[in-house]
C-alpha cells in the first residue's frame, strides 16, 4: 500500500515537472509568449488545486479512501490522452483545469488512506517514503526531457497518462481500505465526532507545524528555481557541471527526511512525547538549517558555500514527515481530509512567494553572488522564524485536551464506518 500510495504520488508530480520541462516547445509551437505561458504553470492553477483540495476534503469522508483515490487517478490519468489527438492551446487548458482538479486533493487523501494501515506510533517511516516523491520526481526530469526532446512534449504528457491507466489497473488488482480507526480524542465513546473547524485550523500545534513547514517549503525554492542560476552566475561554474551538481539538495533532503522520520518513530516507540519527537526534534532541523545558511557569505571557497548551501536548505526536510503526522494526531478520522488539505495548501504557498522575494533581491543588487547570498539570508532567518515557532508552539498533547473538549459525538445515522 505504501509503495502504490507513492507511485500515484509521483504521477501526479510528473505532470508538474513535465508542464515546465517543455515550457518552451509549447510556446514555440503554440506561439505564446511567456506572459501567456506563465498562467498554465504559475499560482492560478495553484490556487485551483488548492481551492479543489479543501473542497473534496470536506466530502472526503463519505466515501472509501480507495474509490477516492482511484476517481481521482483515473480522471487525472484521462485527462492527459487528449493531447495526444489535439495540442491546440484551448485543449490544452482544459485538459489543464481537469487535471488540477483531479489532482488537488491527491495529497490529503493518500495521506488519509495511508494512515489507516499504520498506527499513529508506526507512521514515521512510510510517511518518510512517501514525502520522497519530489526527490525522486526531481531525478525523473533527465528522462523526460528527453522524452520531450526525442519524441514531442505531447508524448510526454501521453505517457504520463498510460502510467496513470496502469497505476489504476494495479490499484483495481491490489489496493484496499485501511481497517485501521484512529480513537476520538474526546472521552465521549461515541465511535465518531466532530470538532468546529475553527479549532482545528487555528490550533496552536498545527499552526505552529505549518509556520515551520512553510519556512522549509520556502528553502525548496533555490533548489528547484535558483540552485543552477547561483551555481552558474554565483560561483563560476559551467552549465554542465551546475546540472550535475543540482541533485544533490534532493539526494540529502532525503537522506535527512528518511532519518528524522526513522528516529522520531524510534523516539515515540520508546516513550519520548510527541511535543519532543514530532514538535522540539524536527522543528529544530529547520532552525538548524536557518543557522547555517547566513554564514554562506563567509566562506572562502565556493566548495564550502556549496555545501552550506545544501545543508542548510535541506536539514529541516524531517518537518514534511512529521507535518501529516501531528495534523492527524490532532485530528478526527472524519475531518481529516479536509484538514490536511488546508494544511498543505498553507504550506505550498511558499511555492508562489519564494520564487518573487528571490529574484527581487537579484535585481536588486548588481553583483550575481551577493544577490543570491542576499536571498540566502532571508531564507535563514526565515528558517530560524519558522522552526523557532515550532519548537516553542507544538504541543500535541496539550492541544489534543483542548480539542477533546470541542469535540462533539456524532449520531450513528451520520457516520459511515468504512470513512
Amino acid at each position: 500500500m505504501t509503495a502504490l500510495i507513492f507511485v500515484f504520488e509521483l504521477t501526479n508530480l510528473a505532470d508538474w515537472i513535465v508542464i515546465g520541462l517543455a515550457g518552451k516547445p509549447i510556446m514555440a509551437e503554440l506561439e505564446l509568449s511567456p506572459a501567456d505561458f506563465g498562467p498554465l504553470v504559475s499560482s492560478w492553477f495553484f490556487f485551483l488545486s488548492a481551492a479543489s483540495a479543501i473542497a473534496v476534503g470536506f466530502f472526503a469522508h463519505r466515501f472509501q479512501t480507495r474509490t477516492a483515490l482511484l476517481a481521482m487517478a483515473l480522471i487525472a490519468a484521462l485527462a492527459q490522452l487528449p493531447l495526444l489527438v489535439s495540442s491546440s492551446l484551448g485543449v490544452l487548458i482544459a485538459c489543464r483545469v481537469v487535471f488540477s482538479l483531479a489532482a488537488g486533493p491527491s495529497s490529503s487523501i493518500a495521506t488519509t488512506a495511508l494512515y489507516k494501515w499504520f498506527p499513529d506510533s508506526q507512521r514515521g517511516i512510510p510517511t518518510a517514503i512517501v514525502a520522497q516523491v519530489s526527490t525522486v520526481g526531481v531525478m525523473l526530469s533527465a528522462p523526460l526531457h528527453r522524452l520531450i526532446v526525442e519524441h514531442s512534449w505531447q508524448w510526454a504528457f501521453g505517457a504520463l497518462g498510460i502510467t496513470g491507466l496502469l497505476w489504476v489497473a494495479l490499484w483495481l488488482a491490489f489496493g484496499r481500505e485501511g481497517p485501521l480507526v484512529d480513537p476520538p480524542l474526546g472521552h465521549h465513546g461515541a465511535a465518531a465526532e466532530h470538532i468546529p473547524y475553527r479549532h482545528l485550523i487555528f490550533c496552536p500545534s498545527i499552526v505552529a507545524a505549518c509556520a515551520a513547514a512553510f519556512a522549509a517549503h520556502w528553502s525548496l525554492s533555490p533548489g528547484l528555481d535558483w540552485f543552477a542560476a547561483y551555481l552558474i552566475d554565483g560561483l563560476g561554474y559551467n552549465q554542465r557541471t551546475a546540472s550535475n551538481l543540482s541533485y544533490f539538495p534532493w539526494m540529502f533532503g532525503m537522506l535527512a527526511a528518511l532519518l528524522g522520520g526513522l528516529i522520531s518513530q524510534h523516539l515515540q516507540s520508546r516513550g519520548v512525547s510527541t511535543r519532543v519527537c514530532r514538535g522540539i526534534f524536527a522543528a529544530g532541523t529547520v532552525t538548524l538549517g536557518g543557522c547555517l545558511l547566513p554564514f554562506i557569505f563567509a566562506m572562502p571557497t565556493p566548495g564550502l558555500k556549496l555545501g552550506l548551501m545544501v545543508a542548510g536548505t535541506s536539514v529541516g526536510a524531517t518537518i514534511f514527515v512529521v507535518l501529516p503526522m501531528i495534523v492527524c494526531e490532532l485530528t478526527p478520522q472524519r475531518q481529516r481530509a479536509a484538514t490536511l488539505a488546508i494544511a498543505y495548501s498553507a504550506v505550498a504557498l511558499a511555492n508562489v512567494l519564494a520564487p518573487l522575494v528571490m529574484g527581487r533581491l537579484v535585481e536588486a543588487i548588481p553583483s550575481p553572488t551577493l544577490g543570491y547570498e542576499e536571498g540566502f539570508v532571508v531564507l535563514g532567518l526565515l528558517l530560524v522564524a519558522g522552526g523557532g515557532v515550532g519548537m516553542l508552539f507544538i504541543r500535541p498533547e496539550t492541544d489534543r485536551k483542548t480539542l477533546a473538549r470541542h469535540a462533539v459525538a456524532l449520531p450513528a445515522s451520520q457516520y459511515r464506518s468504512h470513512a
